[in-house]
């Protein structure tokens, strides 16, 4: 399967965490939505962030690897590349972009955004059993 993808991350309380070339970001506790894409194994790439021991690669993964941390909901839709920044900016519009984080390859204010909730990807994309 290809396409992009969409995490619902909980962060249980207030952290601090180095995010690589990015330097120290602060992280509210409340809900976090990270867009992805994987033009190739999805699943593979999907459950290959719920692992807590792996090399950190992606700004995503300095994040994950935390205590606090944790996965709760994947979203997933047969799409593009194009489609994963669309999805990014339209979330950029509905919630607080961490700026910069995981968009170093395009030109998006950022592809991780605080979110209030996550209802409306229901909508437009599939959930995924992890």
């Amino acid at each position: 399967m290809k396409g992009i993808y969409v995490l619902i991350i909980l962060v249980d309380k207030n952290i601090d965490v180095n995010v690589g070339a990015l330097g120290k970001i602060s992280f509210k506790k409340g809900l976090y939505a990270y867009v992805g894409s994987a033009q190739n194994n999805l699943e593979k790439r999907v459950k290959r962030h719920f692992k807590k021991h792996k090399r950190s690669f992606w700004h995503i993964d300095y994040l994950l690897l935390k205590t606090h941390v944790k996965i709760v909901k994947v979203f997933y839709k047969d799409a593009g590349k194009a489609e994963e920044c669309r999805v990014a900016e339209e979330l950029n519009r509905k919630g607080a972009p961490i700026t910069g984080f995981g968009s170093s390859d395009c030109k998006c204010k950022s592809h991780l955004i605080r979110i209030k909730d996550y209802w409306f990807l229901k909508e437009s994309m599939e959930e995924m059993n992890s």
